[in-house]
């Protein structure tokens, strides 16, 4: 019989994986910050349930992060401060042994990235890496739903960035083809 914390934990899970599906649908980027910290709430609640300490006070710092940028924007030193409290935190509650590391380091590469990143072709690697590090964390915690939509979000958000790079070579193509055809 399945024990019910894991029920209760994956059900949560499908919740996460329900609003970061919804996320990245979403044109403004206001209401796709607010999904996001939706999926962040759920991701707790799991994170929580399955006995995931330092993922758990990841999403409470993404949260916080979220909330930070809709409203204020990401300044370098609230960036800093996040990241310093993130690994900090992250490492005292750490249960999960190299696993819990995972959600640390997604948080301060995402983190990184929402600062110093020009463009959303930027944003799509790092959020394929950031995808990549929960992958291997919820598949570890047994959060099934989250590992699922991991890997669907990872598959379309490459195919997403791998389109941009076809569609600006087929650009750049075209604009020298016209410059030496006249046109």
């Amino acid at each position: 019989m399945i024990p019910t914390y894991l029920i209760v934990g994956n059900f949560l899970s499908l919740c996460c994986a329900i609003c970061i599906a919804i996320s990245v649908v979403k044109k403004d980027k206001t209401n796709l910050i607010w999904w996001q910290i939706w999926d962040s709430v759920f991701g707790l609640l799991a994170s929580l349930v399955l006995r995931s300490y330092s993922s758990a006070s990841t999403s409470i710092l993404c949260i916080t992060r979220n909330i930070l940028a809709c409203k204020y924007g990401l300044t370098k030193f609230m960036t800093l401060l996040l990241i310093v409290i993130g690994v900090s935190i992250g490492l005292y509650v750490n249960n999960r042994g190299i696993f819990g590391l995972f959600p640390i380091a997604a948080f301060t590469g995402y983190t990184i990235s929402m600062y110093w990143a020009k463009n959303d072709q930027q944003m799509r690697y790092s959020l394929i890496v950031n995808l990549s590090l929960w992958l291997i964390h919820d598949f570890y915690i047994q959060a099934y739903p989250s590992a699922l939509m991991d890997v669907t979000l990872c598959v379309w958000t490459f195919y997403q960035a791998m389109r941009r790079v076809k569609r600006k070579r087929h650009m750049k193509k075209n604009t020298k083809s016209s410059y030496f055809t006249g046109e």
